[in-house]
């Protein structure tokens, strides 16, 4: 058998070892041997042995006081450089084309610049009536669903004062107060999207947007649907909101975050 042939059957073992520690990357929590060997369909004795192993490298470390497994030392700093190789972005660019064919709908991704979120890039809908979005534009923060949702998870630090700036400069007309606003933030946190009539477009222009985290679970991308009122439904129970709340999940997910 030459070496090639020989090189594509793999090495079994390993990926019997990788398969329990997949166990434990996916259980979210310390778990006994016998929870393992369970999860990943192998007798006791046979887990205990990859165990062993996978807590020589550094990937499994066992607990004294109660001798449950759970991640070790190694499994912090691969998986953060896993994390670190990934181009959000373009992951980002992949999950608003396929939301676009999935609602038909104007798709978007944005991302926190130098002064407040800056629209990316934008997926136009299978349809003649549409919303244009511009790219590079960055948007208001009190005016857009987009805006409202980075000013809802960004530091209060860095958004208070743009806010305050809005404000003075009357860019909505819902809100009159800082405590006006945080009370709709408030909602945006507990709902885990934005929605409102984004009047940075146009009258009749609907928005709805929802966060992506990252492994820190700190905010870094937003995508969006916009809609046309009376054409697009973007309420709750929509499939937009759902194929939404599904695209930013799995990215936050693919990025490390634990939300």
């Amino acid at each position: 058998m030459d070496d090639e042939l020989k090189s594509s059957h793999g090495v079994q073992s390993l990926e019997i070892g990788i398969g329990v520690l997949k166990v434990l990357v996916e259980s979210g929590s310390a778990l006994m041997l016998k929870e393992i060997a369970a999860a990943a369909g192998m007798p006791p004795s046979k887990a205990h042995r990859y165990l062993v192993s996978l807590v020589r490298c550094g990937l499994v470390q066992q607990a004294s006081e109660n001798s449950k497994y759970d991640l070790g030392p190694l499994a912090i700093p691969l998986g953060l450089a896993a994390v670190d190789r990934l181009d959000r972005v373009k992951l980002g660019l992949n999950s608003i084309s396929e939301l676009r064919d999935l609602t038909n709908e104007t798709t978007a991704l944005s991302v926190w610049g130098e002064f407040g979120p800056v629209m990316v890039r934008w997926e136009r809908p299978h349809r003649p009536i549409t919303v244009n979005v511009i790219t590079g534009n960055t948007v208001s923060l009190l005016a857009t669903s987009t805006g409202r949702l980075f000013s809802a998870w960004m530091p209060a630090e860095i958004v208070r004062p743009q806010l305050e700036r809005e404000l003075l400069q009357g860019r909505s007309t819902e809100f009159k107060t800082l405590e006006q606003v945080e009370i709709a933030l408030q909602d945006v946190r507990a709902n885990g999207y934005s929605f409102v009539r984004d009047s940075d477009y146009s009258s009749r222009v609907l928005g709805l947007a929802a966060p992506v985290f990252n492994f820190k679970n700190n905010i870094t991308m937003a995508v969006s649907i916009v809609g046309v009122e009376g054409i697009s439904d973007l309420g709750p129970g929509s499939l937009a909101l759902s194929e939404l709340k599904r695209t930013t999940a799995a990215l936050s997910k693919r990025l490390g975050s634990s939300r």
